[in-house]
């Protein structure tokens, strides 16, 4: 395993010197896995002093996530890469949760030939769906119930998928507009790549909003 709270994704003004960072609990977790080795490298070991090359990546990330967070994900591959390097793994396993970083880790190992096999691992949901987050220890007692509202919103889209693309996002878009204090910031079906415009077949739904202070993102797959 590795654990590395990468200072080079977070943008001006977001949480990096705030963001929980539960060492001891995240190492029992390992523990409990069967982790032999965990990598704790430290921001200087990662970037040392005049490290200034960066991982370029692409259209894809100039959507969604990359549009609400400018220059995210250069920082997310760039330290994906150097840990790839670093580290030597066969196999790589990377959460659904964040859909569009699973997407260019997947696309940067393809186009840039790196010897590993990226994994997607499905979302771990709380019992009432909201997706697993290091940030949901930000919500407010008052916000936790309402932050699974992204959850149903994305599952009542993903169960009209028959009627075909618009009948998914006005499902979606109507559950989260009964939640006036969700700040919706997108909603969109995609194909699996994050194509625009899918019409039949394999689809992604995706939402990204504002709950108080914290920032939820959710995503399910959807058969058109």
């Amino acid at each position: 395993m590795s654990i590395f709270v990468n200072p080079l994704q977070f943008g001006a003004g977001e949480d990096l010197d705030r963001y929980p960072r539960p060492l001891e609990a995240d190492l029992e977790a390992c523990r409990e896995e069967g982790a032999e080795l965990v990598f704790l490298p430290g921001a200087g070991d990662m970037y040392p002093e005049g490290a200034d090359t960066t991982v370029a990546p692409g259209r894809t990330a100039e959507r969604l996530e990359g549009a609400v967070r400018p220059g995210h994900f250069a920082g997310v591959l760039t330290v994906v890469a150097k840990l790839f390097h670093i580290v030597g793994p066969d196999l790589a396993f990377f959460g659904e949760k964040d859909y569009q970083q699973l997407v260019l880790v997947k696309k940067m190992v393809r186009d840039l030939d790196f010897p590993v096999a990226v994994v997607g691992v499905p979302t771990v949901r709380e019992p009432d769906g909201l997706a697993v987050s290091s940030r949901n220890v930000y919500l407010a007692p008052d916000d936790r119930p309402r932050a699974a509202t992204l959850h149903r919103a994305l599952a009542a889209g993903a169960a009209v998928s028959a009627r075909g693309p618009q009948a998914v996002l006005d499902a979606a878009r109507a559950v989260l507009a009964g939640e006036p204090a969700l700040q919706v910031e997108y909603v969109e079906l995609t194909d699996p790549d994050l194509g625009p415009d899918p019409q039949a077949g394999r689809a992604r739904l995706l939402a990204a909003a504002r709950l108080g202070g914290t920032r939820l993102i959710d995503n399910v797959p959807v058969r058109l």
